[in-house]
Order: C-alpha cells, then sequence, then structure tokens
C-alpha cells in the first residue's frame, strides 16, 4: 500500500512539472534585413525549437541558422557563408530569457496578455542583452506566443554588406505550445 502511494505521489509530481513547461519543435523565427534598395535579405525558419515555463517565466528558443530559407538560393548561401553567418562555425542562434511581468500572465485563464521579456541572444558567437514585449493567447487549444524586436547586426560582428542590408534587422518569433 505504501509503495502504491509512493509511486502515486511520484506521478502526481512529475505529471504537474511537466504541464508547466511547455515545448514545440515547430516555433516559426523570421529575419528581415530587407532594405528600400533589397527586398532578397528575408528569411525564414519553421523547425525551431522553443520552450516556455508558465509558473518560472523563463523562455528560450534556438534556431538551426542552415533552417532558415530565402527566396533567392544565392542568398541562403551568403547568409549560411564564412563571410556572413559561417554557419559551420556557428551552427545555432539562442536566446533564453524571462518574463519580467509574469503576475500580469494568467497562463491558468483565457485572454491575451502582454509579456515583457528580457534575455540574451545569441548570434553569431556574441551574445547581448534582448528586451522586448511577446504577445501570449492562452486558450482551450494551448499558448501562442509572438514578439517582434530589432537586433543592430554590427553588435553581433555581422556586416550589412555594404548597404545591401539593414543593420537594424527585424526578429519575429511566433510558437505554439499544446
Amino acid at each position: 500500500m505504501k509503495k502504491t502511494l509512493l509511486i502515486a505521489a511520484i506521478a502526481l509530481t512529475a505529471t504537474s512539472l511537466f504541464a508547466q513547461k511547455k515545448t514545440t519543435s515547430s516555433a516559426t523565427i523570421t529575419f528581415d534585413a530587407t532594405t528600400p534598395a533589397d527586398a532578397f535579405p528575408k528569411a525564414e525558419n519553421k523547425t525551431s525549437v522553443a520552450a516556455i515555463d508558465t509558473k518560472k517565466g523563463t523562455v528560450a528558443f534556438e534556431s538551426q541558422i542552415k533552417g532558415f530559407n530565402f527566396s533567392n538560393p544565392t542568398m541562403q548561401q551568403h547568409f549560411n557563408s564564412p563571410r556572413w553567418l559561417d554557419s559551420e562555425q556557428f551552427p545555432t542562434a539562442t536566446f533564453t530569457g524571462k518574463i519580467t511581468n509574469l503576475a500580469d500572465v494568467k497562463f491558468d485563464k483565457n485572454g491575451t496578455y502582454t509579456a515583457n521579456v528580457e534575455g540574451d541572444l545569441s548570434i553569431h558567437g556574441v551574445t547581448n542583452p534582448v528586451k522586448t514585449t511577446a504577445t501570449i493567447v492562452v486558450g482551450k487549444d494551448g499558448i501562442a506566443t509572438s514578439s517582434k524586436f530589432e537586433i543592430k547586426l554590427d553588435a553581433y560582428k555581422l556586416s550589412n554588406a555594404g548597404g545591401k542590408l539593414d543593420n537594424n534587422t527585424k526578429i519575429t518569433v511566433a510558437a505554439d505550445f499544446k
């Protein structure tokens, strides 16, 4: 009897722990460095990994650099080349952060919430702090998150290719957690 109660307690604890952290391997991240002169430097990666812990307020994502797709294959080659993001040496971009106004986001109540997020973004071997807002939609089918922010290419030791790329590059992250 004691053994059965212990196993049940462990199972309930494990279930509640896993319910707090949600993950997906189909988050979408877009990279938009377009300029008025060049619309090609826009890419999308639909196979990024994302996680959110609804109790601790931690958020994270990881994206394979080679997973970004461009409409122009030449642009994709340049993006991954040693002269730019060097996806062989720096295969991933990562973000780890925290929702700083977690009390304002009711993960147990359907609704749309604005979350303040702070964390560290690592690209091309360089890590910089990022502050942004995210929209979190809690519904019967799960949690949907989205955020838009800008980074400066030169802050990550990336060139703007002589003005062909916007140094103030827009990043969009969207993830659905079921």
